[in-house]
């Protein structure tokens, strides 16, 4: 029997190097980890985890993916923020949660790991919800970002909101439909947002069940015809838990895809 794509959300992970603040609630925490080895500095990498911004999904299930990118050399955070169902999240509380630990990032991980963090804004990388939540920092963060790697996001949440992703999803996050809150959509959704400023690739597998593709399709026609970079690098036989899992088939491209945004700086 094949293996279940979806061990990877409970699988164990080295405990990050020491956990830091950028708030006052419990859970607007930052695991730090640093790179191995002794390279030169490199960009942070702010991993912004999945699970459709519910509170039954942590930054957690992102720990194998954080470890082996850190064992490339990548200095990395595992950002935390109030996700739905409970007290502040939703909207707004998630999405400024993100837009202020992504901004306070660059000095927490300078004094945090000395010399092993290159200056400026940080590279994020989101998966699944992290991956709406990646592109939506990149178009509001105060400080800017220096890329983004996108795997499987929602990036359209009228879309998403019509397919009735995770029953409900979109709806728990953003208080109703976009007939009901127009601004909210207005000001969240990736699709409403570009053009993007901000160098992005997209990798989603085609055999996700959970995010369709189409949602990273038409996003990134849209944000290429209205001038933004923007790349989507389709994997045929990956499903949506691949991309976040360094023993997976589809784990090189995610690998170099984040290594691609670093060569572009």
């Amino acid at each position: 029997m094949p293996a279940d794509p979806r061990a990877v959300l409970t699988r164990p992970a080295p405990a990050p190097d020491l956990t830091v603040a950028y708030g006052d609630h419990p859970d607007q925490i930052v695991d730090l980890r640093r790179p191995a080895g002794d390279g030169p500095a490199r960009p942070l990498v702010a991993v912004l985890h999945g699970g459709f911004w519910r509170a039954e999904y942590d930054r957690m299930h992102t720990g194998p993916l954080a470890a082996a990118l850190a064992a490339l050399g990548w200095p990395v955070a595992q950002l935390e923020y109030r996700r739905t169902g409970q007290p502040g999240g939703g909207w707004p509380g998630t999405l400024a949660d993100v837009l202020a630990g992504v901004a306070a990032l660059p000095e927490l991980a300078a004094r945090a790991l000395p010399g092993r963090v290159a200056a400026g804004p940080p590279l994020l990388l989101g998966h699944s919800a992290g991956g709406h939540l990646a592109l939506y920092a990149a178009a509001h963060a105060p400080a800017g970002v220096r890329g983004v790697l996108a795997l499987a996001p929602v990036a359209d949440l009228a879309e998403a909101y019509r397919l009735d992703l995770d029953a409900g999803a979109v709806a728990a996050l953003l208080g109703g439909g976009p007939a009901e809150h127009p601004d909210r959509y207005a000001a969240a959704d990736p699709r409403a947002l570009v053009p993007l400023r901000t160098r992005t690739v997209i990798v989603h597998g085609v055999r996700d069940r959970q995010v369709p593709i189409a949602l990273s399709r038409e996003y990134a026609a849209v944000a290429r015809a209205a001038g933004s970079d923007v790349s989507l690098v389709e994997l045929p036989e990956c499903e949506h838990y691949g991309l976040i899992d360094p023993g997976s088939a589809a784990w090189p491209q995610v690998r170099d895809a984040l290594q691609s945004l670093h060569k572009d700086q």
